[in-house]
């Protein structure tokens, strides 16, 4: 055999006609997503909730409101924490761009145009658009809207501890340590020293009414679920503990407690479903889909855990006629008197509160609640932050995280559906299927050979063969 030669550099053609290339490979998961959007009208819905945003005739044509929501969405279903790496993967993969409905010849949009989109479009429209999947979750019989959990967790913001200074004068945090150093002792401080300084001092934690960032000033210095002190906002998730759905997603303040947040959760939860109701083509499709009227979208209760306790939240559920499954952590004995006749009537309305929920909380069904609520709502920050990317937000501002995060949740719910009509609520849950479904019958074709007796009598003598010959090779 001959040796073969290089072959040599050749140009190569100047124009190549669009029906000589390849045809792009299409994911199935996107091609059951674009079927799903395309048959509820999403990209006309989106077109018409962001035509106020947009001039009429003059103007560089910029990113479809459709295009942009399914830029937002490929965030969740790619694991994407950034738009930058949202345009990258957008660029490089054909499967998405045949999801987004560019050709391969065509330029997709970069981060600049996405931030720039995000930044005209308000988040009243974003709320529409997450309203739209609910709407859509509703006709697939995947909202009941009735028992909701609700639970909080932090987002790292994109802002550093060692960039914050003082509200009052301005002071960083450096020129801060220096002058604490040059009091103690220290008259000309080097990094080093004020660095072992900072380690040794006692009383130096932070507090927000002091210290801000200028760069973000809405992100707040608080402790993150690992343990480290971070600046960070609040995410708070209302789960449908029927069926896992996201009902509400807002973004809070991390200095704002648990019971101050849960009402403005509670509020958009109520908002959300409200819209569903009314909607009469939802009405409509439901009755063809045979699912529970809409009607019923109706919130009952709500289960939390220890830190949403407290008595005057259980009387406000109450006037709200909402039932509370709430967990009561061990506070030792209350006094529930006063001496002033009105406070003494509100620490009696508190205590009836308290109670009822302690004597609801020792039953089956809110036990089962508790249950559904660790597994439901936990689950969907896991998808969301640790799996999804959201963990670490690389924007600033609580508007702009808040835009971005809605359309992430929205994928999360259009995962539901996905998963009800294919088994598959991400593109990377089909890949891992089909490679389970190859596994599954490459053992059952192994237990087929093994329960025939085909294998002494096919690849026996082969595996003594080889044994032999390294038996020799061995001796010799």
């Amino acid at each position: 055999m001959a040796m073969g030669r290089q072959p040599e550099q050749r140009q190569g053609d100047f124009w190549i006609a669009t029906e000589r290339l390849a045809p792009a490979p299409a994911h199935p998961f996107y091609q059951k997503l674009n079927a799903l959007l395309a048959a509820a009208g999403f990209d006309p819905f989106c077109a018409a909730a962001c035509a106020k945003f947009y001039a009429q005739k003059m103007g560089r044509p910029s990113i479809p409101p459709g295009v942009y929501f399914r830029l937002l969405m490929m965030g969740y279903f790619e694991k994407l924490d950034s738009e930058r790496e949202i345009a990258w993967r957008c660029a490089d993969s054909l499967a998405l761009r045949a999801f987004l409905g560019y050709r391969v010849d065509e330029g997709t949009p970069d981060h600049s145009s996405l931030s720039r989109t995000r930044n005209r479009i308000d988040l009243e429209t974003h709320q529409a658009v997450f309203d739209w999947v609910l709407k859509r979750l509703t006709e697939q019989g995947l909202l009941k809207g009735q028992t909701l959990g609700i639970d909080a967790s932090t987002l790292a913001a994109d802002a550093a501890l060692k960039s914050i200074v003082r509200r009052d004068n301005g002071q960083s945090y450096r020129e801060f340590l220096t002058e604490l150093a040059k009091a103690s002792g220290i008259a000309t401080p080097t990094a080093e020293d004020l660095a072992k300084f900072d380690r040794q001092r006692k009383d130096k934690s932070a507090r927000n009414d002091d210290w801000f960032n200028p760069n973000d000033p809405e992100a707040k210095i608080t402790k993150m679920k690992d343990g480290r002190t971070h600046l960070a906002y609040k995410n708070e998730h209302a789960v449908d503990l029927d069926t896992g759905a996201i009902v509400a997603a807002e973004i809070h303040l991390a200095n704002e407690g648990d019971t101050t947040t849960m009402w403005g959760t509670l509020e958009k939860a109520a908002n959300s479903l409200q819209e569903v109701r009314e909607d009469a083509q939802v009405v409509e499709n439901c009755q063809a889909n045979g699912v529970a009227d809409p009607s019923q979208l109706h919130i009952q209760a709500t289960v939390q855990d220890k830190g949403y306790h407290s008595a005057q939240t259980l009387v406000n559920l109450e006037e709200l006629d909402l039932r509370g499954y709430i967990a009561e952590p061990d506070r030792g004995r209350q006094r529930w008197t006063a001496r002033d006749p009105q406070e003494q009537e509100l620490k009696r309305q508190a205590q009836q509160a308290v109670y009822r929920n302690r004597r609801r909380r020792r039953g089956a069904h809110s036990k089962r609640l508790h249950r559904r609520r660790g597994e439901y709502v936990e689950r969907t920050f896991e998808h969301v932050l640790d799996d999804g990317g959201m963990r670490r937000v690389w924007l600033k501002g609580r508007a702009k995280i808040a835009k971005r995060y809605l359309i992430h949740t929205a994928a999360f719910n259009l995962g539901l559906i996905l998963r009800k009509l294919t088994g598959y609520g991400t593109p990377r849950g089909w890949v891992d299927a089909a490679r389970a479904v190859a596994l599954a019958c490459a053992d059952w074709l192994r237990a087929v050979v093994h329960h025939r007796g085909l294998w002494n009598w096919l690849l026996a003598p082969f595996v003594a063969q080889s044994a032999r010959r390294t038996e020799t090779a061995l001796v010799a």
